[in-house]
């Protein structure tokens, strides 16, 4: 950014506003700007009312400004009073009369509260607490929308390559400073969590790229959430565009080579070409990758013929590629075994991918909670998948895509979604893990109300959503291995599954969530472990809300939290049964470890 003063004496500057506001406590602030052209004064750095212009605190920060070169100036800010509200801005002045010629370039303005764990550059702490309480398990990847663009003339391949010209894609323009790195127009998607995996990011935004694969792979992650053995998920672009541009056949080579370099970025060693590149950008030893998910839903943009293109030779050529140079990495689709929804033109019958051995689907279930209920056994007899989306964004009976989705997550659909992740994780063997799709939501401005989290520059209204707490409930609950179940019941309205944690001193965890949405009865339970005798203890966990019908959701302008949490010591009776009952829309976790630990064991590889 340029400042240029003419015929004007005193201070100049500029301020921004943030995100929608800053939030200003009496607390350190640390910043920095880079700066270039002769200047001799002082640069002012405040907080402000944009309200008032009151300013709350400020410090002057000698100048080093030279005139051909970029210096850096970094500074601490403590401000004097609290804001009464975020509707605050950061400005930088300066003294026009000192400088060469009333010009001054400026770059790279940055100021962070304190942050989580006080890690430079790290995650506003409301923010990341409410991801670290979510309990994840594994690292934040590059998400698969970022595989998608809008159409050919602005391919976004990989973190290794980035956009030199507007029409061609080269590797090499992710290196050097933040001074000179590229941006990227990037549109990133989806979280989750189940036992084994989370993903996590934003819809539709612009970002500098800042070595995004070394920024989002490395193992702290700027947050440290029980990532010793965690694993990563990588999306490659796959030749697709959101406006239906396919690249053919012929064409297709450049773009798996993109991918294998990405891949050899992540995973080589410093010896290999992009191995010696992530040294030279700080990460020396390789990451583990498991994971490579080949383009973003193809059954969707420009279908027919994108979908076409994928089952004749797109998914295939990357798919034998990497397989060739990495026989061990587990191949994801980007359609699941149930795609296409539509129909194929001139009425012929919509097609439907096959796998090769040991490749695995990714499904993408956004529904009703009645919806989600129903498909609670679709993967009992499946080929493996993940499920790189899944949400409950519509309320039973409306008419689905041609109204609004619901405003919040609301209970209803917090439990619909709680079963279908029972069924995800009763056939962890065919799911390796489940994405929340999204998880971040900025109330200001948003494409998507359904997310786990919502905030603004006010970390008061930070709201973690009522599906964020059924979320949580089972991934504080981990299991390494399922167990078989036997009833006298059938499932519904109660569902369940059970398993043990080997990390935990093989801890009995079993996992249930009521489904009764037409009358208020609560649902006799009787619980019994194979080895669990008369005496022994478990800890009983269940959520409820009584509200609404159903629709009641954490309201961020409220601050109210609708989910009443329950807690309970158990002592099983003869024959080692633990008995009890839950209330109607409930989702509950029984752990005989009364204190119990984290998980970290890492998921195995999965197929047929």
């Amino acid at each position: 950014m340029r400042i240029s003063s003419v015929n004007t004496t005193g201070k100049v500057g500029f301020k921004n506003e943030g995100y929608w506001g800053m939030d200003v406590k009496q607390q350190k602030y640390t910043g920095s700007f880079w700066v270039k052209g002769a200047y001799s004064d002082v640069f002012t750095a405040s907080l402000q009312s944009n309200t008032t212009g009151e300013v709350f605190g400020f410090v002057e920060i000698p100048s080093k400004s030279v005139v051909r070169e970029w210096t850096e100036h970094a500074f601490e800010l403590v401000p004097e009073k609290n804001a009464p509200d975020s509707n605050n801005s950061f400005a930088i002045t300066f003294d026009s009369s000192c400088t060469g010629n009333g010009t001054l370039d400026f770059n790279l303005i940055s100021l962070f509260p304190p942050t989580y764990k006080d890690r430079k550059n790290g995650l506003r702490v409301d923010i990341a607490e409410a991801l670290a309480d979510l309990n994840p398990v594994s690292d934040f990847t590059p998400s698969f929308e970022m595989s998608h663009t809008n159409d050919h003339s602005t391919f976004f391949v990989s973190p290794v390559a980035t956009c030199l010209k507007a029409t061609r894609m080269q590797h090499g323009g992710t290196g050097g400073t933040l001074l000179v790195r590229s941006r990227i127009a990037r549109a990133s998607q989806v979280c989750g969590v189940t036992s084994r995996l989370m993903v996590s990011a934003s819809w539709s935004t612009w970002s500098g790229l800042k070595i995004w694969v070394l920024r989002l792979v490395r193992k702290d992650l700027e947050i440290t959430l029980r990532l010793t053995n965690s694993f990563i998920v990588v999306g490659v672009y796959a030749g697709l565009s959101l406006n239906g541009d396919v690249t053919s056949q012929e064409d297709l080579q450049y773009f798996i080579d993109v991918a294998l370099d990405e891949i050899e970025f992540i995973t080589a060693s410093s010896n290999s070409t992009w191995g010696a590149r992530r040294a030279e950008l700080g990460h020396p030893e390789p990451f583990e990758l498991n994971y490579v998910e080949i383009g973003n839903e193809d059954w969707l943009a420009g279908f027919p013929d994108g979908w076409n293109s994928y089952l004749d030779y797109r998914f295939s050529m990357f798919h034998d590629a990497i397989k060739a140079v990495y026989p061990d990495m587990q191949i994801i689709s980007s359609a699941a075994s149930s795609d296409p929804s539509g129909d194929q033109e001139g009425g012929a019958s919509p097609r439907f991918q096959q796998l090769p051995p040991g490749a695995i689907g990714d499904y993408h279930p956004y529904r009703e909670p009645d919806e989600l209920v129903e498909e609670f056994d679709r993967f009992d007899n499946e080929y493996g998948h993940i499920i790189g989306e899944v949400a409950a964004t519509h309320p039973n009976g409306g008419i689905k895509w041609e109204g609004d989705l619901q405003p919040y997550p609301w209970w209803q659909g917090a439990v619909g979604e709680a079963v279908s992740l029972l069924g995800y994780e009763r056939n962890s063997n065919r799911i390796p893990g489940t994405f929340y799709a999204p998880v971040l939501k900025n109330e200001n401005r948003f494409q998507w109300p359904i997310t786990l989290i919502q905030y603004t520059a006010d970390p008061n209204m930070t709201t973690r959503a009522v599906t964020w707490y059924c979320w949580s409930l089972f991934a504080h609950h981990p299991i390494t291995h399922t167990l078989p179940t036997y009833s006298n019941d059938s499932y519904g309205p109660l569902y369940w599954a059970a398993g043990k944690d080997e990390e935990r001193n093989n801890a009995h965890v079993w996992k249930c969530a009521v489904y009764n949405t037409t009358n208020s009865s609560n649902v006799p339970v009787s619980v019994h472990f194979q080895g669990i005798k008369a005496g022994a203890k478990a800890n009983l966990t269940y959520l409820t809300n009584a509200g609404e019908d159903g629709y009641a959701f954490n309201d961020p302008r409220t601050g109210v939290n609708i989910v009443n949490t329950t807690n309970i010591i158990l002592t099983a009776g003869p024959g080692g049964a633990f008995k009890f009952s839950l209330p109607e829309l409930s989702v509950a976790v029984l752990d005989t470890e009364l204190s119990k630990t984290n998980s970290t064991a890492p998921p195995p590889p999965y197929g047929y």
